[in-house]
């Protein structure tokens, strides 16, 4: 048993707890080697109707993966696998049997979500958000690009939203995560509990699984009010449509209001690198499936180890806490064509 991840059935319910709330409930190695047989077994159990993912401690659903030990890791030598690959190999497979999976997956989302917390969220059936929400894909602020999945579900939110999302790593609230599609409820935080309470007690001889959990879930449902996000939609549009990074900001510069400056400012303290990666990322994530992303993505993650964005991203953001990131290159003129094109070559064999 991992302490950092309860799993208990409460009659047709398999409810699942992350217990690190110290960290936020971040994601590690272990937790995924926890969920991911507990989530194959439920799938093959017919008493299971419907799982259930919350986090503990009251502030976060899961602030991501532990990327700080990811990149901690990369300094270790002679182990038999490095973490690096191991971490994002599992953690994308984990997401990918989520995505696909055959019963109801309820993610009660409270608190702060980020990163690998929408890897354990978005894909499943059912995202109930709360008014305490604090979402976002800020991985291009570490040195890195928004993985599990980001490359598929970012394109499909309305218009460049998710490029948007993607490039900037801004933060969004209930009514931002409904309109963008992320969600599909709100309730409010206080009712979570009798959320898994109905859910338990809930006739599922009543018609389909999933029409049986959306059924509970509006008794608890309420209005969360417009979306700021959704406010900016058509300058969001408008200055995100471009395939080169420069062009965005050009677009930008050109709208001239505070909200196209503060973008603009928000934009030059990224990784240029995880800027140009993810320009192209989404680009090509609008017209693959799912499973192509995955794989996409999982060559991305290897190739930015080796970059040294990754790690300087992490010593300002985590480590150092300065804020001060030195990227390399630091500016996006440096970062040429043919260096983004390599981030999505085929990996050598045994990577």
């Amino acid at each position: 048993m991992n302490p950092d991840v309860l799993l208990e059935t409460r009659g047709p319910l398999a409810l699942v707890t992350l217990n690190r709330p110290k960290a936020h409930n971040a994601l590690d190695l272990g937790m995924i080697r926890a969920l991911h047989p507990a989530l194959e077994q439920w799938a093959g159990r017919p008493e299971v109707k419907a799982v259930v993912v919350r986090g503990a401690g009251g502030r976060a659903f899961c602030a991501g993966g532990d990327v700080r030990a990811v990149a901690g890791s990369l300094d270790v030598p002679g182990e038999q696998e490095p973490l690096a690959r191991a971490f994002f190999r599992e953690e994308y497979r984990l997401n990918q049997l989520i995505h696909h999976y055959p019963k109801p997956y309820v993610a009660l989302v409270d608190g702060i979500c980020m990163g690998g917390g929408l890897g354990l969220s978005r894909h499943g059936s059912h995202r109930v958000v709360t008014e305490r929400l604090l979402l976002a894909m800020p991985e291009t602020g570490i040195g890195l690009f928004p993985d599990v999945g980001g490359g598929w579900f970012l394109p499909r939110f309305p218009g460049e939203s998710g490029t948007y999302l993607g490039l900037t790593g801004n933060r969004c609230g209930a009514a931002d995560a409904l309109w963008l599609g992320y969600a599909t409820w709100r309730v409010k935080h206080d009712r979570l509990d009798a959320v898994v309470d109905a859910l338990a007690a809930a006739d599922w001889g009543g018609g389909p699984e999933h029409a049986v959990v959306s059924r509970v879930l509006s008794d608890f449902t309420s209005e969360p009010g417009p979306s700021p996000l959704a406010a900016h939609a058509k300058e969001i549009d408008r200055c995100f449509a471009g395939n080169r990074v420069e062009e965005i900001l050009e677009a930008l510069a050109a709208e001239g209001t505070p909200w196209a400056e503060e973008t603009r400012a928000t934009l030059g303290r990224m990784s240029p690198t995880s800027l140009k990666v993810t320009l192209r990322q989404l680009r090509l994530g609008r017209g693959m499936s799912y499973d192509e992303v995955a794989a996409m993505e999982y060559r991305l993650s290897q190739r930015f180890m080796s970059q040294p964005d990754f790690r300087e991203g992490i010593r300002a953001v985590l480590v150092d806490k300065d804020q001060k990131p030195r990227w390399n290159p630091p500016t996006l003129a440096e970062v040429r064509d043919e260096d983004v094109e390599a981030f999505f070559a085929p990996l050598a064999p045994g990577e």
